[in-house]
């Protein structure tokens, strides 16, 4: 997994673009009709329920566009709102409140959803040892505030990228010739350049279960499409050898039953790409 340096510079990587996407040569709706020295005040106010998300960003945003802006919160990340709450004031420059507004907006709407979403799938799993995982399946330039809302909602991330773990699909081991082949491939390459990466093996049947099984080091099996039947058998043959990761289509009427399964974790792109915004407004007091 990447570490929190990294993480870090992925965040602040998303504000500038943003800002050069958002601001570009100046606020001129801003610049034109006020001063430069006027300072005001806003809320973000809720306008919806789930789970809140984004606090913490959007201070890194104000801050970015103006470090003598001051946020005084009120509700923390992870924390249940409803509509009316009140989540954090804003004072300073009305310009540089204007400015990161969407932003700030755009930022929180989309994590709270995801948050919101992770924490429901979280619930579901309730009594149960499974974990659920996000995928990579994210919005381009912005994973790592959707990763973050994940954690924010209960979740866990699952690798953050091509680079920070091997992650046999069916695609690659079709391409290298079987799974026998990717995997020998993959430990070859990992020997040769000194990586230190964790290796998940999708499987399609029972039968590439067996077949991932003959050989050593495997971190993760991910148990993709399997019925329920086929995913308990799949647990009883993988045993402790490793960890077991359930994918495919799962939604919130089937989450539960894979759970029961054994698995460990369950992953769902669905966390990050089948949501609807979280309604807020900034809003001057």
């Amino acid at each position: 997994m990447i570490t929190e340096a990294q993480f870090q510079n992925e965040l602040q990587i998303i504000i500038q673009n943003a800002i050069r996407e958002d601001v570009g040569a100046g606020d001129y709706s801003s610049l034109a009709c006020i001063p430069s020295s006027a300072k005001g005040k806003a809320k973000l106010l809720v306008k919806d329920e789930g789970i809140i998300a984004g606090v913490e960003f959007a201070k890194m945003i104000f801050h970015e566009v103006d470090a003598n802006l001051l946020i005084e919160t009120f509700i923390n990340d992870g924390t249940p709102v409803k509509y009316g709450d009140v989540v954090f004031n804003v004072s300073g420059s009305s310009q540089s409140i204007l400015k990161a507004e969407r932003l700030v907006l755009n930022s929180m709407q989309r994590m709270s959803a995801i948050a919101t979403k992770t924490n429901g799938y979280v619930k579901f799993l309730e009594g149960t040892t499974t974990k659920i995982l996000d995928t990579r399946k994210t919005t381009p330039g912005f994973r790592a505030c959707e990763k973050w809302a994940v954690k924010i909602g209960g979740g866990e991330n699952h690798r953050f990228a091509l680079y920070d773990m091997i992650m046999l699909k069916d695609n690659h081991i079709d391409f290298s010739g079987g799974i026998t082949l990717a995997i020998a491939k993959s430990k070859a390459f990992l020997k040769e350049n000194n990586l230190d990466l964790k290796i998940i093996v999708e499987a399609r049947n029972l039968d590439e279960i067996k077949e991932i099984l003959q050989s050593e080091g495997i971190y993760r099996i991910l148990i993709d499409n399997f019925n329920y039947e086929d995913t308990r058998q799949a647990v009883t043959l993988i045993g402790n050898k490793c960890q077991t990761e359930s994918s495919g289509n799962i939604n919130e009427d089937t989450i539960r039953l894979y759970a029961e399964c054994g698995v460990n974790y369950i992953s769902s792109g669905a966390l990050t790409h089948s949501i609807y915004n979280m309604d807020l407004s900034l809003k001057a007091i």
